[in-house]
């Protein structure tokens, strides 16, 4: 497989359309709005740019650009033979856009979901070919982060399991695990109490946001603190993480704090937003 598919352009979509460039595919990127593209595109180009200056790069930047397509039409990735879904991380979204890529696609196409909290087989039930559906979980920012999940559904037929695996790791070169169809994967469902528990702390006074992160950074040897990771996340999707996580197990831990909540209300929604649990103006 080499003519990948990417719908939806925002930093886990660009990332993962610039991964499969790097690796020589051919790759066509859609998005419903015009001025995401053009966002995605200059986010691409500087993370290239800077890729290139630091001598990472086996081939020009230029080259690798130039494998890349934007469009906002999904008809055309009609010829793709793999395409990863990258939109807001809702189950209502993410089924219309798999009921729309029936349409398109050849039967033997893979779909690929890159959600990283909803069940895969909720997804996969949306298509007439629940077989070819499956989860692959990228991490951000995706052209470092060298860690993807295959996630097969009860649906998933295990030779796209298969193919996907072998396409991640062969040609993407990334390192891959296998998880099971569980809300929150591997990852996720390690990773978000944690982070909720960060924000809990904060709403109970123990620390302040800084303190709480210097303590994880410096105590415990992380790369980042909890909240400024939950910023860079974005709350929004951490609280449609949290909430996709607690009706999957109905656990007080993967029960999002009003603290997460009263942020999202107010539009304070991290680095993208300018505000969250820090001020980015």
């Amino acid at each position: 497989m080499n003519r990948l598919g990417v719908v939806g352009c925002g930093v886990m979509g660009a990332g993962i359309a610039e991964v499969g460039a790097k690796a020589g595919c051919d790759v066509v990127v859609v998005d419903a709005f015009a001025d995401a593209l053009d966002k995605a595109k200059a986010r691409m180009a500087a993370s290239l740019a800077k890729a290139e200056a630091a001598g990472k790069l086996s081939e020009p930047a230029d080259a690798i650009s130039a494998r890349i397509r934007w469009s906002t039409d999904l008809a055309d990735l009609a010829d793709r033979e793999f395409v990863t879904e990258a939109i807001r991380e809702t189950i209502e979204d993410k089924a219309a856009l798999v009921r729309q890529l029936d349409e398109i696609l050849a039967p033997d196409a893979i779909i690929a979901t890159n959600t990283s909290s909803i069940p895969v087989a909720q997804i996969a039930a949306a298509s007439a070919h629940p077989g070819r559906v499956l989860g692959t979980h990228y991490f951000n920012p995706v052209p470092v982060m060298p860690l993807v999940e295959v996630v097969a559904a009860i649906q998933t037929d295990p030779d796209v399991a298969d193919r996907t695996h072998a396409f991640c790791a062969d040609v993407l070169g990334k390192k891959v695990i296998r998880a099971k169809d569980r809300s929150g994967f591997v990852v996720n469902a390690l990773l978000v109490p944690y982070l909720l528990d960060a924000i809990r702390s904060l709403e109970n006074g123990v620390a302040s946001a800084e303190d709480i992160d210097e303590g994880m950074v410096g105590g415990c040897g992380m790369p980042m603190g909890p909240l400024r990771l939950c910023d860079m996340i974005g709350l929004d999707t951490m609280l449609l993480v949290a909430q996709s996580l607690y009706a999957e197990h109905l656990e007080l831990r993967f029960a999002p704090p009003a603290l997460l909540k009263r942020h999202v209300e107010a539009g304070m929604l991290g680095r993208k937003s300018g505000r969250g649990f820090y001020d980015y103006s």
